[in-house]
């Protein structure tokens, strides 16, 4: 082992990198296909920036009360999960130590060795060892309930800045496809940032998300055109 050296996984990253993600990608689509809705349906420009501002506020506080919702009850799962072993621990620790020793010969170690090593583990951590090795609990990936909310939030909220800017600025003729052109440039980028950051191929994932932000904002446009009134 080289002294100074220490391994970066992007594991450890899925957390706060997955709520990002949903929430800049989330902020962009929606606000970009809610302002091309109303722009079809023949909003007048202020109407449409209005539409923005109210989907970028509502969608901030809802990706961060959706997630939060939704990380805690992971987190309330684990800490149940937790508890539970801590009693086992308790109760029936030579139990619990022919359990992960068993584990430990599942995965490929010698029985003499798996118990060795199930011993010393128990000796240093049992809980640690028995949350890690059993039930797949670990530091890196555990569930951050404020730190999720908070992150989608943000990030929503900056996602769905983008094309509200570009509606803002846009003159009325050519609001529709600047905000959709700019849109669609925002998600390749994002999506193949995302790709980038977790390891996979930047190209496919701007493709990916580029592909359905177009889907979804065509079938809402559409929809504006359909339903909208003729001034």
């Amino acid at each position: 082992m080289v002294r100074g050296y220490e391994e970066r996984h992007r594991t450890e990253r899925v957390g706060w990198l997955r709520a990002a993600v949903l929430g800049a990608n989330d902020g962009i689509l929606s606000t970009s296909s809610l302002v091309l809705g109303v722009a079809a349906a023949n909003g007048t420009h202020r109407s449409v920036v209005v539409a923005g501002i109210a989907a970028l506020s509502a969608g901030a506080m809802s990706m961060a009360a959706g997630e939060y919702v939704s990380v805690h009850s992971q987190a309330d799962t684990e800490a149940a999960d937790l508890a539970l072993e801590r009693e086992e621990l308790r109760t029936d620790d030579l139990g619990e130590r022919k359990e992960l020793a068993a584990i430990y010969v599942a995965r490929g170690l010698d029985p003499s060795l798996a118990k060795q090593v199930a011993e010393q583990l128990m000796a240093h951590d049992a809980l640690g060892a028995h949350a890690r090795d059993e039930l797949g609990i670990s530091t890196a990936l555990a569930a951050r309930p404020i730190q999720a909310a908070l992150s989608s939030a943000a990030s929503f909220a900056v996602g769905a800045a983008l094309p509200l800017a570009a509606a803002m600025i846009a003159p009325q003729p050519l609001l529709s496809p600047i905000v959709a052109i700019a849109s669609l440039i925002f998600l390749a980028l994002l999506g193949a940032l995302a790709a980038s950051a977790g390891g996979a191929s930047m190209i496919k994932g701007a493709m990916r998300v580029t592909f359905w932000g177009a889907l979804a904002m065509a079938v809402t446009a559409g929809a504006g055109a359909l339903f909208g009134a003729t001034p």
